[in-house]
């Protein structure tokens, strides 16, 4: 049995004692290589097009099923509003996002109730600030608008803390876990002092600043008492606003004393029984039996894919500059 293989076989090279031998040399090497360099590139465009498609994959396997859940739903029902992670510029929990989803909760007519879904250590009492005022102003829009109520109800799972419980004291009611940690109302500033350890080293601090304030909190330069009343003043002025906020937003259900303004976070049950929260609850008991909806929309407002690898790409340098920078000492209500 004879097997015969279709294709160009090479030309057979001439005896070595030819004079035409080295040129037919040359030319199988140069062929050999144009041959490797077409191989080459054949393979690079195929594997270009395989990651292309598992982008693709991705992609769609990530999205496809939030896209088909917000393409108009005919039905009514309740949307959910994720805040998870800290509150703070460019992250999920931006005020940016959470209320954008709010704006177009409040504007779906099928929508009949909005969950927000809290799980949050806390972050920029300026985020937490704007999300909260446009809670409130949504609602009494609404309300203007279609001489009717929309529900807002907070839910939280593991954790509504601080920031997370600033945006939750704008929502009708305040549900949670038996086990979900509530509370922290309070305001911190956090840095360092090297100021003796740079001392003791021989190292020179050399600042130079236009104002004798400007270098406060500047972790390699004491602290001098005047600063530091200032700064707890400051603290203080902020933490008043919080509770002002906690206090209309609560009314007669707060019942605790001052402790609850402490910093301090409880349980659920024991927040339950100080009034900080209202009931025992998840976001789908919500929606089934105070709101009346119970298919659940998700409305949150999701990265790209392009934001989504350039944030993943980059989180361990960013994460790494935010931390230099905040050294200084970043405050927030966490």
């Amino acid at each position: 049995m004879s097997w015969k293989f279709w294709g160009r076989r090479p030309n057979p090279m001439p005896s070595p004692d030819s004079p035409e031998w080295e040129r037919a040399l040359i030319n199988r090497l140069a062929l050999e290589h144009l041959r490797d360099q077409r191989r080459g590139r054949r393979w690079g465009i195929l594997f270009k097009f395989l990651i292309l498609l598992y982008l693709i994959a991705l992609l769609v396997a990530a999205y496809s099923q939030d896209l088909i859940a917000r393409v108009s739903p005919s039905e009514d029902h309740t949307a959910v509003i994720d805040i998870k992670g800290v509150i703070a510029p460019e992250t999920d929990a931006s005020a940016d996002r959470v209320i954008t989803a709010l704006r177009k909760a409040f504007e779906t007519d099928q929508v009949k109730g909005i969950v927000l879904r809290i799980n949050s250590p806390g972050g920029s009492p300026v985020q937490a600030g704007y999300i909260h005022d446009e809670i409130v102003r949504l609602k009494a829009k609404y309300k203007k608008d279609k001489d009717a109520e929309m529900p807002v109800h907070a839910v939280a799972t593991d954790v509504c803390a601080s920031a997370g419980y600033y945006i939750a004291v704008a929502a009708d009611a305040i549900h949670v876990d038996k086990a979900s940690l509530v509370g922290s109302i309070g305001v911190r500033i956090g840095s360092f002092g090297f100021d003796e350890a740079i001392k003791s080293l021989g190292i020179e601090r050399r600042l130079l600043t236009a104002g004798e304030n400007k270098g406060i909190l500047d972790p390699f330069s004491p602290l001098p008492p005047e600063q530091r009343i200032f700064v707890q003043a400051v603290l203080d002025d902020l933490h008043g606003q919080f509770i002002e906020v906690v206090r209309a937003g609560r009314g007669d259900r707060l019942d605790a004393g001052e402790e609850v303004f402490s910093g301090l976070f409880w349980s659920g049950e024991e927040a339950l029984e100080l009034g900080l929260v209202d009931a025992l609850g998840s976001a789908s008991s919500v929606a089934r039996d105070l709101v009346g909806a119970e298919k659940l929309v998700d409305y949150t407002v999701k990265r790209d894919l392009f934001e989504t690898f350039s944030r993943r790409l980059g989180a361990s340098f960013g994460a790494g500059l935010i931390e230099g920078i905040g050294m200084r000492g970043v405050w927030s209500i966490h």
